[in-house]
């Protein structure tokens, strides 16, 4: 059997206090190549998956930075996922580094978001996955 590996990075910007998302670029590594990903009718189902997966943990990611007054200026994402040969899904860890506006975070605020990130529908709906990191960190 051989595993599947999956890898998006993504690119946002933002605006205003509550975070609105003002621009959003997403890459998935492709053989080796960095390509922009376009969602649409034609997308592979499990590329739409995993697309799901990574914007959820954005979006709970800049709205718990707003509950905790984190105005935010730009994030860079990364998600590395794999499933086993029969698309169960072994690992998955994400990365965020964010630079916020205005606003100092504290570790308590850190592990608040994190765990908060875990609340997200699509990961509320993900078996255990016995290899999971998810990683954010202020810059």
């Amino acid at each position: 059997m051989s595993d599947r590996a999956f890898q998006m990075r993504m690119r946002i910007s933002y605006d205003g206090a509550e975070n609105a998302v003002k621009d959003l670029q997403v890459e998935q590594l492709l053989e080796g190549d960095w390509n922009t990903f376009v969602l649409s009718t034609r997308s592979p189902g499990f590329d739409v998956f995993t697309y799901a997966v990574f914007t959820c943990q954005q979006t709970y990611l800049r709205l718990n930075c707003a509950e905790r007054d984190l105005v935010l200026d730009t994030a860079e994402g990364r998600l590395e996922m794999t499933t086993s040969e029969d698309w169960q899904m072994t690992r998955l860890h994400l990365d965020f580094a964010v630079e916020v506006k205005s606003g100092v975070p504290t570790e308590a605020d850190v592990a608040y978001i994190v765990e908060r990130m875990q609340q997200c529908p699509v990961s509320k709906n993900i078996k255990p996955i016995a290899d999971l990191e998810t990683r954010v960190r202020f810059i």
